[in-house]
């Protein structure tokens, strides 16, 4: 299983308040290291690679999540705590 986080940069830089709130409860809950990869959608860039990512899976909300479980669709979670009980609490 793969899972990537897409979190927005906004176009002074600066990360999405709510993105940033998101990574502070991986990081206190420790769910951080099941992050394989994280992505930036910025917003003045719609070749970055998570702005790529969400415009093919019509993500419009960030931050979201991807998880490939090596099915033909992987599953997009754009609210933090479900993919908290669906992926990280089912897995235990």
């Amino acid at each position: 299983m793969k899972i990537t986080m897409v979190k927005k940069v906004l176009a002074d830089g600066s990360s999405c308040k709510k993105c940033d709130q998101v990574m502070q409860k991986l990081e206190e809950s420790g769910y951080i290291s099941r992050i394989d990869e994280v992505l930036e959608a910025r917003e003045n860039d719609p070749k970055s690679q998570g702005a790529q990512l969400a415009y093919v899976l019509g993500v419009t909300k960030a931050p979201f999540f991807v998880v490939d479980r090596g099915e033909p669709e992987p599953e997009v979670y754009t609210i933090y705590f479900k993919l908290v009980k669906e992926v990280f609490e089912s897995a235990r």
